[in-house]
């Protein structure tokens, strides 16, 4: 990874500082900041993170995705992105722009290599997630979105600890496997005083092509059930559709091609949603 930070600070004491002054400075020009996150993986969590993102920059607001899964960084491909982030004149990094409203960040666009292995312990990915705030010229943002890798480790609760007006999306599947996992999301978010702004249910059901039919792949309605019983806001269902894994393999912008679909509708009332906080 080619390092973000710029010249060292004297201390570790000093460095400190100076990384909090800047993370707090980006902060404070973000108005909300949405954590996107997953009891298990497999959920369709960083598809949700983008295709969100997606909805509300077309509906005209300043959008930044700070992909946080180190481990598994696949915002950049699902956007279709290439090349590494440029210095500006301000000695900070510039996030890669996908659209005039829609610009990201991930661990991938610092590696020369896209397969190599992030073998990191906690405290690098905590400094990794700092300077992911502080160290990139983020602008003036309507919206943050922070894809989060699943589970409940380091990652999410380093944005939880960094992020004090942060507020969590939790993406599930029907199956309770899934929602037992989801279960903890929660309890890890009541945890760490973390705001819970709704839960999705993702592939949930497929209509078939051929005679139309709803087919519960996974099983129907364990998200809104979940929710209710937890008393947390229920954001809604995303179908299935094989058509947005082809989109998001290729870095195609699966609501251009299907903005007709019933996924780009569930995705436009999602961002609806969000943009009451506004």
């Amino acid at each position: 990874m080619v390092e973000i930070q710029g010249n060292m600070p004297k201390n570790q004491q000093q460095m400190q500082a100076e990384q909090d002054m800047a993370v707090n400075a980006s902060l404070g020009k973000i108005k909300h900041k949405i954590l996107v996150m997953s009891g298990k993986g497999g959920v369709g969590k960083t598809s949700t993170s983008v295709n969100l993102s997606i909805a509300l920059a077309a509906k005209g607001y300043r959008v930044g995705i700070m992909d946080v899964d180190l481990h598994g960084p696949d915002v950049p491909r699902m956007l279709g992105l290439d090349g590494a982030p440029q210095v500006n004149d301000h000695k900070k990094l510039n996030p890669i722009s996908y659209s005039e409203n829609l610009m990201a960040i991930s661990i991938e666009s610092f590696t020369p290599n896209k397969d190599d292995a992030i073998i990191w312990r906690g405290p690098l990915k905590f400094s990794a997630i700092k300077q992911f705030i502080g160290d990139i010229d983020w602008g003036d943002l309507d919206f943050l979105i922070i894809d989060a890798p699943p589970g409940t480790g380091d990652e999410p609760l380093t944005v939880a600890q960094t992020i004090s007006d942060a507020k969590a999306i939790i993406v599930t599947t029907p199956q309770e496997v899934a929602l037992a996992d989801v279960r903890k999301s929660i309890n890890f978010c009541k945890a760490v005083k973390l705001d819970i702004f709704g839960l999705i249910e993702n592939m949930s059901g497929y209509s078939c092509p051929h005679c139309g039919e709803m087919i519960e792949l996974f099983g129907s309605g364990g998200g809104e059930k979940t929710a209710n019983q937890m008393g947390i806001r229920f954001l809604g269902k995303v179908p299935f559709d094989p058509q947005m894994v082809a989109c998001s393999d290729s870095g195609i912008c699966y609501q251009d091609t299907h903005n007709d679909s019933a996924v780009t509708k569930a995705f436009t009332d999602v961002a609806d949603t969000m943009s009451k906080l506004i």
